[in-house]
């Protein structure tokens, strides 16, 4: 880099449209191209070297080699680098000062998107990727009355694990979730009749919610989702289902299967967004889902309108109940105290610049001080239940488990039920529980 180190802009950071469509987004010359000049610039910066082993990986390349720049980088490095990065988007949100408006105009995140995306384009994915990024596919089969059964016992035994990470190179401390044949869907197929619902507006929401169930939370933690209409009702707000819906799309997108991506938006997007013309909010209480409709959907779709009218009216649910209680219409006769709550911000919650509304609402219940930890659990979905990252996302967690073990909290929450159950995996003193679980208790119903 021939010039020295700059300032960064002051500026809010602006989000480039991706140009996942045009020939030269897969084009190897010119990735390679950029890929040079963007770790160029990091070897410079350094910044972001305590987020996640993407960084790392570089700096260390760097250093070991001969010339100790990036030009003496082999480029079979870029790929090692490519492959620790799970598009948490924390480097571009919250360290790098060289984002755009700035004349450099780095995006971290969205180049190891490109990389993904150029080598699932040529060589495809191994199959242990595509199952992992499956979920609709395999939720409905693991699902399935008695295959759950069997699905669930191999999945807690010692053997079945083994097998597992044989096979598929899923590894075999890694925790991996129940499946549920009685799903969400079913649990609230009440909510489908939506027809005669009356709105209860305030001057920022439109007062009806329509609830995107999300794969995880359909068939693998359906509690939480049934404790979320339980606590918008309680506060008076109507709900629905859609008629039908597919994964948001999230496991596609970090494997680079964007054609993928592009096949469940046209799923989704129609449906939501006929519910949006109808007078609906939507909510979804995982961060990663809320994310793809709010931000990396409208980046790659930026002339759709119906993306557009979608992420406009997609709301985190503590963001909503935020909403209505600046209102004046949030319910705040609480039956229960929650003590000491120790709360992770997920990444993909904390790049939505919300605030921090989930602990803003468990504040508000007498007698609980809540103590936000904003560090990365490792998990990114997939990443921590692969053979090869899973030590790598543990050691990531480390910084919240041991300030969760010293923390003497009477409870653990996080908004990404997947980064909970990381965290607690080795902790006999906590359940993995979500802050919407924890808000109903506090308000005894």
């Amino acid at each position: 880099m021939s010039s020295g180190r700059r300032e960064g802009s002051l500026e809010a950071p602006t989000r480039h449209p991706l140009d996942w469509q045009s020939e030269e987004f897969y084009e190897e010359a010119p990735l390679f191209e950029e890929l040079e000049r963007v770790f160029d610039i990091c070897h410079g910066c350094r910044r972001c070297f305590s987020l996640c082993n993407a960084f790392p990986t570089l700096f260390d390349a760097v250093d070991e080699s001969e010339t100790m720049e990036v030009d003496g980088v082999p480029k079979k490095v870029y790929w090692d680098v490519v492959d620790q990065c799970y598009l948490c988007d924390m480097c571009y949100m919250s360290k790098c000062p060289y984002v755009p408006p700035h004349e450099w105009n780095i995006d971290f995140p969205h180049l190891m998107l490109r990389a993904k995306a150029a080598r699932f384009k040529k060589e495809g994915a191994s199959v242990r990727d595509k199952v992992l990024s499956a979920t609709d596919t395999v939720g409905k089969l693991a699902g399935i009355p008695v295959v759950v059964d069997v699905v669930n016992a191999t999945n807690r035994s010692k053997l079945g694990r083994k097998v597992l990470e044989s096979a598929l190179g899923v590894h075999r401390h890694a925790p991996i979730p129940e499946y549920h044949s009685n799903t969400a869907r079913k649990r609230l197929s009440r909510l489908e009749d939506s027809s005669a619902v009356v709105a209860n507006p305030t001057a920022n929401t439109r007062g009806k919610v329509v609830l995107y169930a999300t794969c995880y939370g359909n068939r693998n933690r359906p509690a939480m989702n049934e404790d979320l209409v339980a606590v918008f009702e309680h506060n008076s707000i109507p709900m629905a289902l859609a008629e039908k819906e597919a994964c948001c799309g999230m496991p596609k997108l970090e494997l680079g299967d964007l054609d993928a991506v592009a096949k469940a938006k046209e799923v989704n997007i129609p449906i939501l967004a006929a519910m949006v013309d109808d007078g609906w909010d939507i909510v979804t209480a995982i961060p990663s889902c809320t994310l793809m409709f709010k931000q990396e959907l409208p980046l790659m779709f930026p002339d759709d309108a119906d993306v557009a009218k979608v992420r406009n009216a997609m709301y985190d649910p503590f963001e909503y109940l935020m909403l209505r209680h600046k209102d004046g219409a949030l319910n705040t006769d609480f039956k229960t105290s929650l003590g000491k709550v120790s709360y992770q911000v997920p990444c993909h919650l904390r790049v939505q610049n919300i605030g921090m509304k989930t602990r803003d609402i468990l504040q508000l219940v007498p007698d609980t001080v809540v103590d936000a930890i904003e560090r990365c659990s490792g998990h990114d979905g997939t990443y921590a239940v692969k053979k090869e990252f899973h030590e790598v996302s543990k050691k990531i967690a480390r910084p919240v488990i041991n300030k969760l073990k010293r923390s003497e909290a009477d409870h653990f929450v996080s908004d990404c039920p997947m980064a909970a159950e990381q965290i607690v995996q080795d902790l006999d003193d906590y359940d993995p529980n979500h802050p919407m679980s924890l808000l109903r208790t506090a308000y005894g119903i």
